[in-house]
């Protein structure tokens, strides 16, 4: 009888246990469904030409510019949710909406902007790819710098981004790389929680060139199309807008969605951003190693981290070399992709990844084209780790009218209607472009007249 009645009794317990499991389960999957274009965008952030210019900005001034991942990051939010927000209110990508409401002059200058800046980053790219690659095998640069340029044709064509993406995220994960060393090495946390408080600026070329470039690769102009566009192809997928061109039917779930999508996308970006920069400052600048000329030097900010096995070095620059591949091929085929998708709309030819090269040959032909001319700039004698740099630079000027149209666009309630950006969001994107603004023509300033 007693044996019955405790039998009798535990089922309960191992039903509530089994569907406690089951609802916890769920939600994690809710969750991890949620996640889509912000995620996928952010880990595009800290694309080789990321890591590159923050750890230049590790090596070159120490702890000193901390203070960008955490001031940087409520604008990068703002904006990219902006832009989220204008794709999936107007069914448009950023480039449709700025035709349809704009000048042709104004649609040109976005279009060259974005296809000019996106072009010579794939190229910056490639060679990063390339580069970091040779760090693991020995073969020539330029042979891998064709193979890296001709896979991302292939599968940016004949296999689903989206389903590449779930096996190339895996090896962004040594990423965590940076984080690992930063915590196992002894680190002075209150001199980094000052650096990451409070701003360090100095008005000289070298300070303002660097700033730049950290504002440019992290708020960059291929984010803002890639989003937009990407968030219209939600919608598709979503059964909330018809791949006709209908008028979205925009829910306050997908839109609650998509900005917890966008904010855990950035979080991680600049998080990323601060714990290269944090690495990079212990175990270079420290060390006296104040510029990056090349991926092995980059590569030696990891070193910490595996110095108790044998072949540290070459063990670094494996971690290094996988993140840079990973990241390279995640973010080069965003930075084709929103190059398309802005000649694509202001053409009117069939635009998106869920097409087929048949369905969308103009589209594709201008991922193919880009990727062809990024690749050829990585044999006119340019240095990979410079032009990486230079790219971020190029980037962060080159975003500056870009943001003062979207910030025009985000306040319109002509085009979002009830679906404009809050007075919060407003002033945030109307920051950012003060502020990148601000930062060019310093540049500009030290170059021409100091």
């Amino acid at each position: 009888m007693s044996s019955e009645t405790t039998r009798t009794s535990e089922i309960p317990d191992q039903n509530f246990n089994i569907n406690h499991s089951k609802k916890k389960q769920s939600r994690l999957y809710r969750f991890l469904r949620l996640l889509g274009p912000g995620v996928i965008t952010g880990a595009a952030d800290d694309d080789p030409s990321g890591i590159a210019t923050y750890s230049q900005t590790g090596a070159q001034f120490g702890f000193g510019m901390l203070w960008t991942a955490l001031y940087q990051l409520p604008l990068l939010i703002a904006v990219q949710e902006a832009c989220a927000r204008i794709g999936a209110v107007t069914g448009k990508g950023l480039a449709g909406v700025v035709k349809e409401h704009y000048s042709k002059k104004i649609l040109t200058v976005v279009v060259l902007l974005v296809v000019i800046a996106n072009t010579i980053n794939i190229g910056a790219d490639i060679g990063a790819v390339a580069s970091a690659t040779k760090l693991v095998v020995d073969v020539p640069f330029a042979l891998l710098a064709v193979l890296t340029a001709l896979a991302i044709i292939f599968l940016e064509i004949f296999v689903s981004y989206r389903q590449y993406v779930k096996i190339l995220k895996w090896l962004v994960l040594s990423m965590l790389a940076y984080p690992v060393t930063a915590l196992i090495i002894k680190e002075p946390w209150g001199q980094i929680l000052h650096a990451t408080l409070v701003p360090h600026v100095e008005f000289t070329f070298a300070f303002l060139f660097i700033v730049t470039g950290v504002f440019g690769t992290t708020i960059s102009p291929y984010m803002f199309f890639w989003e937009t566009s990407e968030e219209v192809e939600e919608e598709i997928k979503s059964h909330l807008l018809s791949q006709n061109g209908g008028k979205p039917h925009v829910t306050k779930k997908f839109l609650r969605n998509l900005k917890i999508d966008n904010s855990i996308g950035m979080i991680v970006s600049e998080l990323v951003q601060w714990f290269i920069i944090i690495t990079t400052a212990t175990v270079l600048f420290s060390n006296g190693v104040v510029n990056i000329n090349t991926a092995a030097d980059a590569a030696k900010a990891l070193e910490p981290l595996v110095s108790s096995f044998p072949n540290a070095g070459q063990l670094a620059k494996d971690l290094f070399a996988v993140g840079v591949i990973g990241l390279g091929l995640l973010g080069i085929p965003v930075l084709a992709g929103s190059a398309a998708y802005a000649l694509s709309e202001a053409f009117g030819w069939k635009e998106g990844l869920y097409r087929k090269f048949s369905k969308a040959k103009g589209f594709y032909g201008v991922i193919i084209v880009s990727t062809l001319i990024g690749l050829l700039i990585n044999f006119i004698g340019i240095d990979p780790i410079k032009a990486l740099i230079f790219t971020a630079v190029f980037n962060g000027v080159a975003a500056v009218p870009l943001l003062f149209l979207i910030a025009r666009i985000n306040g319109n309630t002509e085009i979002l209607g009830d679906h404009k950006g809050g007075t919060f969001s407003r002033l945030l994107v109307w920051t950012t472009f003060f502020v990148m603004g601000l930062s060019a023509v310093g540049l500009f300033y030290t170059i021409f007249v100091i």
